[in-house]
């Protein structure tokens, strides 16, 4: 579903070149749950940028369900990057004013999609998030944990074959990140989407199937978690 090959990003810096990634190789199967681990700094959002095409490498490629996407036109990306990818992001992204409900239908609506097609399954996606009675509120009126949730909804609502999310349960409590994170694994359950998440904690990255560590740039480590932890029981997720 994902395939990466020597793939390289670098910045200028005045005078000097920085490079962030220093030629990655891997790919992420379909159905597969897969946590990009590292400490800031490592080049784990620059990377989820570049596999989700809001970036260009500097080098190398990246590969979404047969499509190279590395240096496609920008309008020949959107229509790939809507059909393929579900984004979760860390600050929500909401739009204030719009409505949970009119937050989790504006793929559609960006697809070109009418949302007669739309709205059955935007209020079954919000239903399953726990938000059915919280459909037609704005997001100043959602908690934190709420706002994610819309969110989740909202990166599902096209059923795309990759979910990329970036650090999902970062900005909330340890109950909001414990009930955020098994939302989202039920989601990928369900969807059969492949899952691609990116975090600096240790214990949300036991719930992964597999588990992609950088340092510097660089792979470290690539690990098979042969017993990801159980995401129905109360999970002890580190704040932040």
């Amino acid at each position: 579903m994902i395939a990466v090959k020597d793939l390289r990003k670098s910045i200028r810096n005045g005078p000097r070149t920085v490079d962030i990634l220093k030629g990655l190789d891997f790919t992420v199967p379909k159905g597969q749950f897969a946590a990009i681990m590292g400490s800031s700094g490592s080049g784990k959002s620059t990377l989820l940028g570049l596999l989700a095409g809001l970036d260009t490498p500097s080098a190398g490629s990246v590969r979404l369900n047969g499509t190279e996407i590395s240096y496609l036109p920008e309008d020949k990306l959107a229509q790939v990057r809507g059909k393929t990818i579900g984004f979760v992001f860390q600050s929500y992204q909401l739009i204030p004013t719009l409505t949970a409900l009119e937050n989790v239908l504006l793929p559609h609506e960006l697809n070109a999609d009418t949302n007669e097609n739309g709205i059955p399954r935007a209020r079954d996606l919000l239903s399953s998030v726990g938000l059915a009675e919280r459909m037609d509120h704005y997001p100043v009126q959602l908690s934190g944990g709420e706002q994610q949730r819309v969110a989740l909804a909202r990166a599902f609502i096209l059923r795309p074959p990759i979910v990329l999310a970036d650090e999902p349960t970062g900005n909330l409590d340890t109950t909001n990140g414990a009930h955020v994170l098994e939302l989202l694994l039920n989601l990928n359950r369900t969807e059969g989407t492949t899952l691609v998440l990116v975090t600096h904690d240790p214990v949300l990255a036991s719930y992964a199937n597999r588990r992609i560590t950088l340092r510097d740039g660089l792979i470290i480590a690539d690990e098979i978690n042969p017993t990801p932890a159980d995401a129905t029981r109360e999970a002890a997720l580190t704040e932040g």
